[in-house]
């Protein structure tokens, strides 16, 4: 991969494990549709984006406000750090976050933009009218549905979403690069590291995300079914919760798939590491997340000879490779992905190796890898109840009374 992203885990494959995976993919690709996310140019016009967001691209304007959850946002959520604005993501009507947000800005300084391509998000739509209430600019970025009629009768500017799967779409349609754009993030660089990342993970030969892929799914077939991840820098963390999206909501299906969980690293190695080392084995795959060399460091002064005079990142990165080393001496499968800097093109290649990697490890298990049948189940309910206002305690007794079928004999 260059000097971008480094890929290193054990126990290594033989050749014949890999060749055994690009195999099984070219039989199982032809099932569902093509990855359109390998295409970086079709879905986005960057000449409009700049025209219709113009009007609000002011001394004036510090605060981005992103009224999205799930892949609405993710992307944007791994670009962040590099934003030149403050940036709140309002993911839901969580009370803490929600009034957060408003005591820290206003309209006079600031933007929402509400994003939901299918415009019935009840997590959206909830909080909507807070911000308008209060006389706050509108930006939206959806093409239907209740968020759409809100929109579009306070004459609010609004880009299209595209009909894609929105975990993969953020990278390449106006979900993740309309508000990247605006918050000042070099967009450009950003899918250009994209792009040469599909150069290289859209290949047969010598292609790393489908390796890792490879990796995963032998790890899956003797009982591995949780990836947990320790990103070692906090630039990383919204790049690892696409990575925990995308594997949890793509593999997950049909009886099969593996679930993504982190924890912030090295945080991590004081609550989660002791079951990781001595608990549990052959079920939990550890990844450790690092970046080489981090944008902003500093000197650090100690008492201490072994840490004076190095840098913060020089001791963060010591104790990820120590962490790494004593995973493999205990005999656990572990991978480390090492990042070159927190640069928008590296994201955009880090963005690119997490979804293809997901990607070819749903083909290996043979499941779609666009789809999520099941995510709805809970939505629906909710709104049900909320029309028809039932209590608290009528929620449970409706709960007892499904598990009492779900689950008879259970623990006998």
């Amino acid at each position: 991969m260059g000097s971008n992203l480094d890929l290193e885990y054990y126990p290594e494959l033989s050749e014949k494990a890999i060749q055994d995976s690009v195999n099984k993919i070219k039989n199982n690709k032809d099932k569902w549709s093509p990855p359109f996310f390998f295409d970086t140019k079709s879905y986005l016009e960057l000449e409009k984006i700049e025209e219709i967001t113009n009007q609000f691209l002011t001394e004036n304007l510090k605060n981005i406000i992103i009224l999205g959850t799930g892949g609405s946002i993710q992307t944007l959520l791994a670009l962040k750090h590099l934003s030149k604005k403050r940036i709140f993501p309002v993911t839901s009507s969580r009370a803490v976050e929600l009034k957060g947000c408003l005591d820290k800005t206003s309209p006079e300084d600031s933007l929402v933009i509400s994003i939901s391509r299918g415009g019935e998000t009840l997590d959206v739509n909830s909080t909507i009218g807070t911000f308008l209430n209060r006389g706050y600019k509108f930006l939206g970025l959806s093409s239907m549905g209740t968020m759409n009629e809100i929109l579009k009768s306070i004459n609010c500017p609004i880009l299209d979403v595209p009909d894609l799967s929105g975990r993969y779409a953020g990278s390449v349609t106006n979900v993740g690069i309309v508000p990247a754009y605006i918050s000042g993030i070099n967009i450009r660089e950003f899918l250009f590291g994209l792009e040469e990342g599909y150069k290289l993970f859209s290949t047969y030969e010598k292609n790393p995300a489908l390796e890792f892929s490879t990796y995963l799914f032998n790890l899956y077939k003797r009982g591995f079914k949780m990836i947990f991840s320790m990103p070692y820098s906090k630039n990383l963390e919204g790049s690892v919760g696409l990575w925990v999206q995308c594997i949890s909501e793509s593999t997950g299906k049909d009886g099969k798939g593996m679930i993504g969980a982190y924890q912030p690293a090295p945080i991590c190695q004081h609550s989660v590491l002791e079951f990781l080392l001595g608990g549990t084995k052959r079920i939990v795959v550890p990844i450790l997340w690092t970046i080489k060399k981090e944008n902003l460091d500093l000197t650090l002064n100690s008492s201490i000879d072994l840490v004076n005079g190095k840098s913060a990142q020089t001791i963060i990165n010591y104790q990820a490779d120590a962490t790494f080393q004593a995973l493999i001496q205990q005999g656990v499968p572990s991978a480390k992905i090492s990042l070159k800097n927190p640069s928008e093109f590296d994201i955009g290649f880090l963005a690119a190796f997490i979804l293809s990697s997901v990607y070819y490890l749903c083909l290996l298990l043979n499941v779609n890898w666009a789809s999520n049948p099941k995510v709805n189940i809970g939505k629906k309910i909710c709104n049900e109840a909320l029309k028809k206002a039932t209590t608290p305690e009528e929620q449970q007794q409706t709960r007892k009374n499904i598990a009492k079928e779900k689950f008879k004999d259970f623990f006998d």
